[in-house]
C-alpha cells in the first residue's frame, strides 16, 4: 500500500504568472467561486464592503512580496487572505528587505517558501514572476512584473465586464492611453481576444501596443485588423486606425457566450460601427519612460457624450492621475471603483483554489490556455543570444547565477518563419544566427532553426554573425565555397 502511495505523482505546483496560464475552465471556476463570495455583499448599498465569510484558509499564510509601490493589489490580496481566515506576512519596501543587501529574487522566494503557503509578487523587472515561479515550491501569483503582465487585474476586469454585460463574447471594448507600457493592458487584450471581443485600440502618440503583443493577437489568437474610415479619430486626440476583430471560433470555445452575431460580408463593418460596450482607460506609465512629460489623451464628459459611448461601462485599473475626469464619478457608466472592489472576491477565489481549500482546485484543470506546441531552447547566460528587452529579469546582475537564456521557438503559420520568445518576459526576436556545435559553422538565416528544432542541444544561437565569429564559428556559405587551388610551393594560383 505504501509503495502504491509513493508511486502516485503529486500535482505540480500551480503558478499564475500570465493570464494565459489559466484555461477558460480555470477562469470560469474562479468566477463561480468569486460569485459565491460576492453574495455576501449587501444588495441595497453596494459600497463594496465584504464581511469575512469563511475560515477555509485558517491554517495558511500568504506572503506579499512587493518591490514596487502598490495600494490596491497588495491590500486587496491581504484583505482577501484575511477574509478567508488566513494570515499574512508582507515585505512592501525593498529598501528594508535583503534586496537592499544584494540578495537575489531566486534566493528570496526559496526562503519565503519556508514561511508561507502561497505568495504574490510585484517587481519592476519584466519576467520576474516567471523566475520566482521557477524557484518557488509554493504557488506564485504575479501581482505585476515590469511592463509584462498583470493577470489578476485582468480577472477583475473580465469579472466586471461579465457583471455589467452578462457575457464576454462579442463585446466591443475601446482601450485608451498607454498601451505600450501598461502590463494591465497586455494581459487584458489577450483575454479579450480569447473570449471573442472586438478590441478598439486608442493609444496615445507613440504608445501603441508592443509589436510582439500585436503579432500574438493576429497570429495566435486569430484576430484580424479592420481599418476604420478616415476622420474617425476621437476628440481626445488618440489615434484610431483599426480594430482587432476576433474570429467566430477562437482558439478555445468562448466562455460566457452571448447572442451570436451573424457572419456575413458586412460583419467587419458591423463591428466597426457597433456601439462600444466598455471603455478602458489607463494612465501614462511614467515610471517606464525616460521622457516624463508627454501629450496624453484625457477622457471627460465631452468625449463620453458621443452616441457610441452612451451605454459604455467606463473602466480604469487605477490609480488615475488626470486622464479620467473626476466629474464623471457620479455617472451611471462609471464602474472603476466597483471594478477595484471586485479585487477582493476575485483574489479570495484565486487564493482558495490554488491552495485547494475550497473543495475545488485549479490542479484539476489543464494548465493554461492551449496554444500551439512550442520547442524550448535553453543555453547558458554567458553564451550566445540574450533577450532583447533590457528590462527583462535575465539582465538583472543579482540574478546572474539563476537565469539562463531561455526561449520558446515560435513558428509562424503566416510568414513561415521562426522567431524566439523569451520565456520570462515574452519579448520576441525575429533575426538571429543559428550555429552548429559539431562542425562549428553558422547560418545567418533564422529559417535554419526549423531544420534544427529536433536537435536543439547541438546548436547555439547568436544575435548576429559578428558574435558567432567571435565565438569561433564560421559561415556555412564560406565553408561551402571551393577554396583556391594551391601551387607546388603552397601558394594559391
Amino acid at each position: 500500500m505504501a509503495s502504491k502511495m509513493a508511486s502516485k505523482a503529486l500535482p505540480a505546483t500551480r503558478h499564475v504568472v500570465s493570464i494565459n496560464d489559466l484555461s477558460d475552465k480555470d477562469i470560469e471556476t474562479i468566477f463561480d467561486t468569486a460569485q459565491a463570495y460576492l453574495k455576501q455583499l449587501p444588495d441595497k448599498h453596494f459600497n463594496y464592503r465584504i464581511g469575512r465569510s469563511t475560515d477555509v484558509a485558517s491554517n495558511h499564510i500568504l506572503a506579499s512580496l512587493f518591490y514596487e509601490p502598490s495600494t490596491r493589489t497588495r491590500l486587496s490580496f491581504e484583505s482577501a487572505m484575511i477574509r478567508l481566515g488566513g494570515q499574512i506576512i508582507t515585505s512592501a519596501d525593498p529598501a528594508t528587505s535583503s534586496a537592499a543587501k544584494g540578495e537575489s529574487l531566486a534566493d528570496t522566494v526559496r526562503v519565503i517558501a519556508n514561511y508561507a503557503d502561497i505568495m504574490v509578487i510585484r517587481h519592476p523587472r519584466d519576467g520576474a514572476a516567471r523566475l520566482a515561479a521557477e524557484y518557488s515550491p509554493i504557488p506564485v501569483i504575479n501581482g505585476g512584473d515590469g511592463s509584462h503582465e498583470h493577470p489578476t487585474q485582468t480577472l477583475c476586469d473580465l469579472f466586471t465586464l461579465k457583471q455589467k454585460n452578462k457575457r464576454l463574447k462579442n463585446l466591443k471594448v475601446a482601450i485608451s492611453g498607454d498601451l505600450k507600457g501598461s502590463r494591465t493592458i497586455h494581459s487584458f487584450v489577450y483575454a479579450l481576444a480569447r473570449f471573442g471581443a472586438t478590441i478598439m485600440p486608442m493609444p496615445a502618440k507613440g504608445m501603441e501596443l508592443p509589436a510582439h503583443v500585436d503579432q500574438r493577437l493576429r497570429e495566435e489568437f486569430g484576430c484580424h485588423m479592420v481599418a476604420v474610415p478616415k476622420g474617425k479619430n476621437d476628440v481626445t486626440g488618440a489615434s484610431l486606425d483599426a480594430l482587432y476583430v476576433t474570429p467566430e471560433v477562437p482558439h478555445q470555445q468562448s466562455l460566457f457566450a452571448g447572442p451570436e452575431i451573424q457572419r456575413d460580408i458586412g460583419r467587419d463593418n458591423l463591428m466597426a460601427e457597433k456601439k462600444v460596450d466598455a471603455l478602458y482607460v489607463t494612465r501614462f506609465q511614467k515610471e517606464r519612460y525616460a521622457e516624463k512629460d508627454q501629450a496624453y489623451p484625457r477622457i471627460d464628459r465631452k468625449f463620453l457624450n458621443e452616441p457610441k459611448y452612451s451605454d459604455a461601462s467606463v473602466m480604469h485599473p487605477l490609480p488615475r492621475v488626470g486622464e479620467l475626469d473626476v466629474d464623471f464619478d457620479s455617472d451611471r457608466r462609471a464602474v472603476y471603483f466597483e471594478q477595484a472592489a471586485y479585487g477582493v472576491p476575485i483574489r479570495m477565489a484565486l487564493i482558495s483554489l490554488l491552495l485547494g481549500v475550497k473543495g475545488k482546485s485549479l490542479h484539476r484543470f489543464a494548465s493554461g490556455f492551449e496554444l500551439d506546441e512550442q520547442h524550448l531552447y535553453i543555453q547558458p547566460r554567458s553564451l550566445g543570444i540574450h533577450c532583447c528587452n533590457p528590462n527583462c529579469i535575465v539582465h538583472d546582475p543579482m540574478e546572474a547565477n539563476y537565469v539562463r537564456n531561455k526561449f520558446h521557438i515560435v513558428h509562424s503559420k503566416v510568414s513561415g518563419t521562426s522567431r524566439l520568445r523569451c520565456v520570462y518576459c515574452e519579448r520576441e526576436i525575429e533575426h538571429f544566427v543559428v550555429a552548429s556545435k559539431k562542425n562549428k559553422w553558422y547560418a545567418a538565416d533564422p529559417t535554419a532553426l526549423q531544420h534544427a528544432a529536433d536537435h536543439l542541444k547541438d546548436i547555439v544561437l547568436f544575435a548576429d554573425e559578428a558574435d558567432a565569429q567571435a565565438a569561433g564559428f564560421h559561415s556555412r556559405r564560406a565553408a561551402a565555397e571551393p577554396r583556391p587551388a594551391k601551387r607546388a610551393g603552397g601558394r594559391a594560383k
